[in-house]
């Protein structure tokens, strides 16, 4: 059974006038799916494996040399993809008060958090990742990423995700990366957000 690309839980034109309908029917249509395509590419020369992609990016040095770096590249790429999608929501949704208070308790203030998650997205050189993470002690930590690798590469669990790659903010934001972040803040589901945050705790 092969990895598929996931539906979106929302139309293209749903997170307008933030993401543009064009972008997302790219980003998720072109870029996901070819993600998607070669990661699939990469696992059928080792059926071996299996297809657990968490799993398998969790150990990367265990992986087979010869589709090692493809799997780093488009399963990274997928599951980042994936779970970006859902971190967006076209309703408003406020922030779960537990997660809020551990947000609080780590980085000093709501705002405080906000400030190292843009400043993360913004200073990443090149394409990549801002990510807030639960790292091996249970706390919240703020983290980039070059190209798709994924936190979970790193042992980390991410619960929120932002893609500061051109492709996801070209059309509409141009060479403002600092726009499209702040746009972004505007779209994220919390709901989901906490959801996460309470796996990654155990909480």
């Amino acid at each position: 059974m092969a990895i598929s690309l996931p539906n979106l839980p929302y139309a293209y034109d749903a997170l307008e006038p933030y993401i543009d309908a064009e972008t997302m029917s790219l980003h998720h249509g072109k870029h996901h799916a070819t993600y998607v395509a070669n990661a699939n590419a990469a696992l059928e020369k080792h059926p071996e494996i299996g297809e657990d992609l968490e799993a398998l990016l969790s150990d990367v040095n265990a992986l087979p040399v010869d589709i090692r770096q493809a799997l780093i590249n488009n399963g990274g790429g997928h599951l980042n993809h994936a779970l970006f999608w859902e971190l967006l929501s076209p309703e408003k949704t406020e922030i779960p008060a537990e997660l809020a208070a551990d947000i609080d308790e780590t980085f000093g203030s709501f705002d405080a958090f906000k400030e190292a998650f843009t400043t993360a997205a913004t200073a990443r050189f090149g394409s990549g990742w801002a990510f807030l993470v639960v790292n091996s002690e249970g706390k919240l930590e703020v983290i980039s990423t070059a190209n798709q690798d994924t936190p979970i590469m790193q042992g980390l669990k991410p619960i929120l995700a932002l893609d500061v790659w051109e492709h996801a903010y070209y059309l509409n934001y141009r060479n403002v990366r600092p726009n499209y972040i702040k746009a972004f803040f505007e779209i994220i589901n919390w709901n989901k957000v906490g959801q996460l945050y309470q796996v990654a705790t155990g909480k």
